[in-house]
């Protein structure tokens, strides 16, 4: 039987061509020729960058797993894992991350969501019979990721202080609201897309014959010695945390206020939350007897492979993402569904941003952010906004997520994120004209 080919071998080579004729109409094509090869650079770039973020949330995941945390989480929420991610194990370390993945990017914390969720995804390589192809989970989990599960839309509300707007936080509920609607979707559409008989249930280990050999069964992970702090460790860390409790009131009653100003509220949320999730975490593995320097460094030995086996997917995404941008492609498209999008209400400068939102993250923030600084209290600063919170660079995370285990037949995983997004555009539309 022929293996169906990705949806991303056709999209991806219509952008090319595309562009490729949209700018030999509209004699751009010195700036499409730039793009191919500084959107090649950018993708290197990129990579290389992301090295000391994965080293070190990969170590940091490290701590977490030696301490067992993850698999206290896994059993909080394993009745609604289980019936989401039936071919998953519940005690699986495939499980557990992708739960953290979840909580990570709810609270906007994009750094660290991003190399829990490439944690994720190693796992659930690990369940997979077919190599290079995409099992059901697979795709629900990018299907879920896409769908941008968000609490705190964190840099949408940083940028709107930051340009004088009266109320930063009033895109807080829209966000959420619209983000229930697209993951809704995604789970429905990847649910039903999928075909339970394309990947068989992974093996149970206590049902196996005596006589009857594992398949290509992943090694365990090494058991980690636990070493507890003794008296003078508890004192130090237990009194620093104290400290920086103490520190946390000061601030919030001797300096400044009930009443912050809301860019300072904004931007303390964004620049206190990172490294109190880390303290936090390597705390809680201290205090369960994780050596935690060792686990760090152990684990962010991954980080380097994972950042090199992404850099052809990223160059391929990246390029053809240019080429759109710079042949007037997308301004193409932009002027020709306005009058259409009119109709509904969607107005025509906030196309931009429903166009490249699933394209390029940092494009999007751009637009984002153009438009706010331009008119921080208007409809359509709040439209383009609510956009940012509630929705995912989809070929991105594709790219990278499925890159970093070498999956190229990317199965219904697609489809069901792209619906996730238009999902997501619309009911940020529908819910900002109920709220504005």
């Amino acid at each position: 039987m022929k293996k169906q080919d990705s949806p991303l071998n056709g999209i991806w080579l219509f952008m090319i061509i595309a562009s490729t004729v949209v700018a030999a109409a509209r004699g751009t094509m010195p700036e499409l020729t730039e793009a191919v090869f500084e959107s090649a650079a950018n993708a290197v770039t990129l990579a290389i960058g992301l090295i000391g973020a994965l080293a070190l949330w990969l170590g940091i995941i490290r701590v977490v797993e030696a301490a067992g945390l993850m698999a206290v989480v896994a059993r909080l929420i394993r009745p609604v894992m289980l019936r989401l991610f039936p071919d998953v194990p519940p005690e699986h370390p495939a499980m557990s991350a992708m739960i953290m993945n979840m909580a990570a990017n709810a609270l906007g914390l994009g750094n660290a969501a991003t190399p829990i969720g490439l944690k994720a995804m190693t796992e659930l390589n690990k369940l997979n019979t077919a190599p290079g192809t995409a099992t059901n989970a697979m795709c629900l989990f990018l299907a879920i990721n896409t769908s941008s599960v968000t609490i705190l839309p964190i840099s949408a509300m940083t940028v709107r202080a930051a340009a004088g707007a009266a109320q930063p936080g009033s895109i807080i509920l829209p966000s959420i609201l619209a983000t229930i609607c697209s993951t809704t979707v995604a789970i429905a559409a990847a649910k039903l897309l999928a075909r339970p008989d394309t990947q068989p249930a992974p093996v149970d280990v206590e049902t196996l014959e005596p006589d009857q050999p594992l398949e290509e069964s992943p090694p365990e992970p090494p058991t980690v010695e636990l070493d507890p702090p003794g008296l003078w460790g508890k004192i130090i860390f237990g009194g620093l945390t104290v400290l920086f409790l103490g520190a946390i009131a000061y601030r919030l009653t001797v300096q400044g206020t009930p009443a912050l100003a809301a860019t300072d509220l904004m931007a303390g949320i964004s620049n206190w939350l990172l490294p109190i999730v880390i303290c936090t975490l390597l705390l809680l593995g201290y205090w369960r007897g994780v050596k935690v320097y060792e686990a760090v460094t152990e684990g962010a030995k991954e980080g380097f492979d994972i950042a090199v086996r992404i850099i052809p997917f990223l160059v391929a995404i990246f390029v053809a993402i240019g080429m759109v941008r710079a042949s007037g492609l997308l301004d193409g498209l932009t002027q020709v569904l306005a009058p259409i999008t009119e109709l509904v209400g969607m107005p025509a400068e906030a196309l931009p941003m429903a166009f490249i939102r699933p394209l390029s993250g940092g494009g999007a923030f751009g637009v984002m952010s153009e438009i706010v600084n331009n008119d921080p209290d208007g409809f359509l600063s709040y439209l383009v906004s609510t956009m940012q919170g509630s929705t995912e660079t989809t070929f991105y995370v594709m790219a990278v997520y499925f890159g970093s285990i070498g999956i190229l037949r990317t199965r219904h995983t697609l489809p069901a994120a792209l619906a996730a997004d238009l999902t997501g555009i619309i009911a940020s539309l529908v819910i900002c004209r109920l709220t504005f």
